[in-house]
């Protein structure tokens, strides 16, 4: 049966990605922070940025969830097509 190595990620991009995202946040609330607008319009989009956030880490779970679960459904119908293979013997005419 064939193996599907895993795609491990090197610990400079985990780094990049980890220092954009607390970049982009950081700057994006100093940015409603300093708003010249009332309180109430700081929290709203306070509170979008939140659910933005959210959604977004929502939507790449999902993503990926869907995604192992097609390569886990693959590698289950190989391995199955791979015993019926195996237990097929040609020359065995029954």
């Amino acid at each position: 049966m064939q193996t599907i190595s895993t795609q491990k990620d090197s610990p400079a991009w985990v780094i990049q990605t980890w220092a954009a995202f607390v970049i982009s946040i950081s700057m994006t609330t100093f940015g409603i922070v300093n708003l010249p607008v009332n309180s109430w319009v700081k929290g709203f989009m306070g509170m979008g940025l939140a659910f933005s956030v959210g959604s977004t880490f929502t939507l790449a779970k999902t993503t990926r969830d869907l995604h192992e679960t097609r390569r886990l459904t693959a590698r289950l119908d190989e391995a199955k097509v791979e015993k019926l293979l195996s237990q097929h013997d040609p020359l065995n005419l029954k």
